[in-house]
């Protein structure tokens, strides 16, 4: 990929400054969905027409958090989030925010959702948070960072060496993965894979920029659902397309891999 103009002319005070300005925003989300978590109560809203797409009460808080940390320091940028409409900005600069990766976990008291944020400009997002409150573990990967910080102190953040897919940790959201085609072409990788396992959200991405899986291959996300993973997992050495081999930044199929070997052994099973 081109290296884009803005990136390039970043200083390290400006990198700096966005970090912190990322931080902050991940800051103000935790509280925000620490409230509602595992407690009597919590209910949700279903937006879709056909099946469960919850929204609660914190989905609602943490973006709102995160938006008036951004309004405060970085009026200049945009905003693309999943429960407030998109604001514009004059920068060139788009902060991307999932304010609950993992609903449906988060009803079920499982700690495998996350607040994701994404810095992104027209090739792409190129910093990226994935924050898990109730761990208390915050993975940062672009712009010379790729750093969990957590209950184990912090630690570098990188993909695993290549190895075979018949060695691989495979991870996915749902057993069905999308359509009917897409869940045969899924079942064609996990077939060959070492060990599959379901139902993690954010947090797979998370495990694979950290080296402890192989692979995460999912269908019908939006770009809020892949830019901060994204971004993450190219800053610990993974690689991240669709089933094509093309940019992700904007949803749909995902392919993640903890190589270049791998993506491509498991893209080939993918395209049949």
């Amino acid at each position: 990929m081109t290296r884009s103009p803005l990136r390039s002319r970043f200083s390290p005070a400006e990198i700096a400054a966005l970090w912190q300005a990322a931080d902050a925003v991940a800051d103000a989300a935790r509280p925000a969905t620490l409230a509602h978590f595992r407690t009597e109560g919590l209910s949700a809203d279903n937006k879709a027409s056909a099946g469960f797409d919850p929204v609660t009460a914190a989905d609602r808080a943490s973006e709102a958090a995160m938006r008036a940390v951004l309004a405060r320091l970085r009026p200049d940028d945009a905003i693309l989030g999943e429960e407030e409409e998109a604001r514009p900005g004059t920068s060139g600069l788009t902060w991307v925010l999932d304010p609950i990766d993992g609903t449906r976990g988060y009803l079920s008291g499982t700690p495998t959702w996350g607040v994701l944020i994404a810095l992104a400009d027209e090739d792409g997002p190129f910093l990226g948070i994935i924050d898990q409150p109730y761990i208390g573990e915050r993975f940062r990967g672009g712009l010379g960072e790729a750093r969990v910080d957590g209950p184990l102190g912090q630690q570098a953040l990188r993909a695993r060496p290549a190895r075979p897919l018949s060695q691989a940790i495979l991870f996915t959201t749902f057993p069905e993965v999308g359509t009917a085609e897409e869940g045969a072409a899924f079942r064609r990788v996990a077939t060959r894979a070492r060990l599959t396992r379901y139902g993690t959200d954010c947090y797979a991405y998370a495990l694979l920029a950290a080296g402890q899986i192989d692979l995460v291959i999912e269908a019908g996300l939006q770009p809020y659902d892949v830019m901060a993973p994204i971004a993450v997992i190219e800053a610990a050495g993974g690689v991240v397309t669709d089933w094509q081999g093309n940019p992700a930044h904007q949803g749909g199929r995902i392919l993640a891999a903890s190589s270049p070997e791998l993506h491509a052994e498991a893209m080939a099973l993918l395209q049949g």
